[in-house]
């Protein structure tokens, strides 16, 4: 059966929107919560490091959450493949740590910001987007304060060259990330963050299911038994709607 981890930081207040998301999506029994004093993750299939706040966000969002210990064993299991998707304060835990580029910074406009926006899925190369064709818009909801990507030019220009960019926004740029950029993943294409919430947006009633198509592309990948994006054998790519 499918393991994902849910990474519990002190603060986390989506941990258990993503457990029961990934459950609703993959299966009963699919989430498993892990605290972030936790030092191994072997055996899980999946990392996911959920949105809402991480202690030490008052001085700079992730700052100190990447030096929790489980934040090692999320290291060792990105750099075995393993699929790691870091949404809203879990993506700029990533970013914090060195696993993905580029920073997270107070919103431009210097409000909190919670609304459904479109998001355009720019590549479908990774395994929590491979079940989605390139140029679907998705509807998702956002809800942060400090959620514009930001990086040098040298760092932006690669991250398109090398079809690094995952999702953008859509419309309004909510935040004013560089490029509206609104997720990317690493060089090896494993790990993704993302501000937008896939888990708050998984059932019609949530006023959309197009976050579920993320976790749908996680079973896909596992079930293939490879993260290899260039596979895409049993896969059928959602189109552009």
């Amino acid at each position: 059966m499918t393991s994902v981890a849910v990474i519990v930081f002190p603060g986390s207040n989506c941990d258990r929107d993503a457990a029961r998301a990934l459950d609703d999506v993959l299966g009963a029994g699919t989430a498993t919560l892990a605290w972030h004093a936790e030092t191994s993750l072997d055996g899980i299939d999946a990392i996911v490091l959920p949105g809402g706040f991480s202690w030490g966000d008052y001085l700079r969002t992730g700052a100190l959450a990447r030096f929790a210990p489980v934040m090692g064993a999320v290291r060792v299991a990105a750099g075995r493949g393993v699929p790691v998707l870091g949404i809203c304060n879990g993506f700029q835990v990533l970013c914090e740590a060195g696993l993905l580029p580029g920073a997270l910074l107070r919103n431009d406009h210097l409000h909190f910001r919670c609304d459904e926006v479109p998001v355009e899925v720019a590549s479908s190369d990774t395994p929590w987007t491979r079940a989605i064709a390139p140029g679907r818009t998705l509807q998702l909801p956002i809800a942060h304060g400090e959620g514009r990507f930001h990086a040098d030019d040298a760092v932006l220009d690669e991250l398109v060259r090398d079809d690094r960019v995952v999702v953008r926004y859509a419309g309004d740029n909510p935040n004013g990330s560089a490029r509206a950029i609104a997720g990317v993943c690493s060089a090896e294409r494993n790990v993704v963050g993302m501000m937008p919430h896939p888990e708050r947006a998984v059932h019609a009633w949530m006023g959309s299911d197009d976050g579920a198509l993320l976790f749908e592309s996680l079973r896909l990948t596992l079930a293939a038994g490879s993260t290899d994006m260039n596979d895409t054998s049993e896969l059928e790519l959602t189109g552009a709607h």
